[in-house]
């Protein structure tokens, strides 16, 4: 693949990246509630080596094409991210969270940043509408390796991006606990917000 090809990738890509969500949401809210975001944040990525997997494989496309199964998708998906969110809520991560609670368990926590990414609609979206758009089936490399390619750019994109997000979230409110707890809450109220949202365009459409 041509560099240029490249350079317009991640420029779109990061674009999408940088816009806050759902992923932003948890990053933020593992951020404050955990010593370290890296568990939080390697589900997330976690969550996108299935759909990057899926899509070297061919079978983004079968799981796009497929009205019944995108909107199985979407709602337990949308449901997910609201229980994640009400959860958030229910107990607002504040600094001085106990070290029973931190250890929690690094494994859960990676479990539910790739349930979020990896249940999100909205990532095969991505996957399905933006990655065709930079693959050249004529071109020197193989489809499922350009394909890989592009996929591994979009990880270390979310990778770099939710570790700053979620290491200045805890850096910057390091002193404000008050405003530690106000930034989880309006973090389980985006996840909630987000979920609620693709709830009702699928179910509407």
């Amino acid at each position: 693949m041509d560099t240029t090809t490249l350079a317009a990738f991640l420029a779109v890509d990061l674009l999408l990246v940088f816009t806050p969500g759902a992923d932003w949401a948890y990053a933020i809210a593992a951020g404050l509630r955990d010593r370290s975001v890296v568990p939080a944040v390697a589900g997330l990525i976690a969550g996108y080596a299935g759909y990057t997997l899926l899509a070297v494989a061919g079978l983004v496309v079968i799981v796009a094409s497929s009205a019944s199964l995108l909107t199985a998708l979407t709602v337990l998906g949308a449901a997910y991210l609201m229980w994640l969110g009400w959860n958030v809520l229910a107990r607002p991560a504040g600094l001085s969270a106990s070290t029973e609670a931190v250890a929690s368990s690094r494994r859960q926590i990676m479990l539910k940043g790739a349930g979020i990414s990896g249940l999100n609609p909205k990532a095969l979206l991505l996957y399905f509408s933006l990655f065709p758009q930079f693959i050249d089936p004529g071109g020197s490399w193989p489809v499922a390796a350009q394909t890989g390619l592009l996929g591994t750019l979009h990880m270390t994109s979310c990778a770099i991006v939710y570790l700053a997000v979620g290491v200045l979230a805890r850096t910057v409110l390091k002193t404000r606990p008050s405003a530690a707890r106000a930034v989880t809450r309006a973090s389980g109220a985006m996840m909630i917000a987000i979920g609620g949202f693709l709830l009702v365009e699928r179910l509407t459409r």
